[in-house]
């Protein structure tokens, strides 16, 4: 069996301070009331556009400086928020980082490509997500026959250690005195959400906890949680609810729903901030359906954790 993570691993820290937590009562009234309506806002994480990447990259990244890496190796979409982060991190420790995405190289270089470009990333294109193994497997030989000493980082870094960031988010959380009946957020590659929910079992809250997924299925998503839970110390027996909800992802990753227009939409003219279609709109768009819908007990309070991605509004 393979070691547990500890919860006090060691962090490379890449921003200082709480996110803030606040109130969206201006959407609530156009909702025409019922919870009290909270975002944390992820999205104003200081480093390298922010996000909930960033979060996971500070564990991660300890693990591989003690291994000694010059080199961080990670995979994604052409638009990858996490791709962005990990070469902003990079960037920021003295690394050189090589970004494996998969799809066609843009005509034009915008969002995320060019950001992934101004932090000096080198990028391999790859025409889809079924190459991701063997590419990330010649990429890694290459730089090691060159001398280098590469360090890979999973899809989203979502692992075990990766999932830590949000452990300790969730007491950062209640910190600021904010307890939530549920929390809603985007999920995808299940670190989040494994985190969140190792966190909040840890600290033994009463959140409910519902990931809304942006591709994968519920069942591939909540096997994957699982997974990541168990490989932390004192959750190697994990066997609490995993609530994804996967019936809002419309045509395709990445691509606009009705409801997620709408979202977009409401959440910039009521309360001035902005969600991206490829996760936070779409998982928006699911709050906003779940409070008309008289889902959540009007005194209730849900927590909408925006993790980021509006750099995507430019691509």
């Amino acid at each position: 069996m393979s070691t547990l993570i500890s919860a006090d691993h060691p962090r490379v820290r890449l921003f200082t301070g709480p996110t803030p937590i606040e109130e969206m009562t201006r959407l609530r009234d156009v909702l025409g009331g019922g919870p009290r309506l909270l975002v944390k806002r992820d999205d104003a994480i200081s480093f390298g556009f922010g996000g909930n990447k960033v979060r996971k990259l500070e564990f991660v990244l300890a693990d591989a400086q003690a291994a000694g890496a010059d080199t961080l190796v990670t995979l994604g979409g052409v638009q990858s928020n996490h791709a962005r982060a990990t070469a902003a991190a990079a960037a920021k420790l003295g690394m050189r980082c090589v970004l494996i995405l998969n799809g066609q190289p843009p005509a034009e270089i915008r969002g995320n490509t060019l950001l992934d470009q101004l932090l000096g990333a080198e990028i391999e294109f790859i025409p889809s997500r079924a190459e991701r193994a063997e590419a990330s497997e010649r990429v890694l030989t290459r730089l090691r026959q060159q001398g280098r000493t590469p360090f890979f980082l999973p899809l989203g870094a979502s692992t075990s250690v990766g999932a830590l960031g949000f452990v300790a988010a969730v007491r950062e959380m209640k910190s600021q005195g904010v307890v939530p009946d549920v929390i809603v957020h985007a999920g995808s590659s299940g670190g989040t959400q494994a985190g969140l929910v190792a966190g909040i079992t840890l600290e033994r809250l009463p959140t409910r906890v519902i990931a809304v997924s942006a591709d994968d299925s519920a069942a591939d998503i909540q096997r994957s949680v699982r997974r990541i839970v168990q490989g932390i110390a004192g959750l190697d027996a994990f066997d609490g609810a995993i609530e994804v909800d996967d019936t809002r992802v419309g045509d395709g990753y990445g691509i606009p729903t009705a409801a997620s227009r709408e979202a977009q939409h409401l959440l910039a003219r009521t309360e001035a901030m902005f969600v991206d279609h490829t996760y936070t709109a779409k998982a928006l768009g699911a709050l906003i359906a779940y409070v008309r819908e008289g889902r959540f007990a009007p005194g209730a309070t849900v927590l909408f954790w925006h993790t980021g991605g509006q750099v995507g509004l430019f691509a």
